[in-house]
């Protein structure tokens, strides 16, 4: 079976596919996509239509991510399945939890590992905050704290990677807050997947 795997979220992926000894072969697409939700659809259409001549069986490793039901639409042209809910948080944190905490505080922004590791090429770069750092206060103005999805439950991983998130709260100008999430939503999802 192959996975088209959101970059973002293809390390943990593999990673549960080791865990679990699936018989899975991960396939990510580039994460900064999702810079460009509109093209999500078809680039899953591209790389699933060329894994079917290798594979028996390719399902896709994306929430909705932003496509407002353009992937949905895809897979259901070509039969796919695909990870379910709005986005990889839900995965994370569980859609009732996301809920919650956006309803709680609409003004969320939310990073999870792979963000907190690439926040300096995937929110600088990509915004151009590196070139026009003027420009944080418009991007931001409505937003009143960062929440930090953390799966790893490596402690030593955990302390740099928290060093990072604040680094990122701070370069922003908001405070922030963790809520450990681990990786068992992901690991369901995938697996309900794998088992059809």
């Amino acid at each position: 079976m192959a996975v088209v795997a959101c970059g973002a979220i293809a390390q943990p992926m593999a990673q549960s596919v080791a865990r679990h000894g699936w018989s899975v072969d991960v396939h990510p697409l580039p994460p900064l996509l999702h810079n460009q939700p509109h093209r999500i659809a078809s680039e899953v259409e591209r790389l699933a239509g060329s894994l079917a001549e290798r594979y028996d069986r390719v399902v896709v490793g994306y929430a909705d991510c932003g496509t407002y039901g353009a992937l949905d639409e895809v897979c259901e042209r070509l039969g796919l399945e695909r990870l379910p809910g709005l986005h990889c948080y839900d995965l994370y944190a569980g859609a009732d939890r996301m809920e919650e905490l956006l309803d709680a505080e609409p003004g969320t922004y939310l990073l999870t590992d792979f963000l907190v590791r690439s926040f300096a090429r995937t929110v600088e770069q990509e915004l151009g905050l590196d070139r026009w750092p003027e420009l944080r206060d418009e991007y931001f103005r409505h937003y009143t704290r960062v929440v930090w999805l953390a799966q790893s439950t490596d402690e030593l991983e955990l302390r740099e990677l928290r060093t990072l998130a604040q680094a990122a709260a701070e370069r922003i100008g908001l405070p922030l807050e963790v809520l450990h999430t681990g990786s068992v939503g992901l690991d369901a999802a995938l697996g309900a997947l794998v088992d059809g």
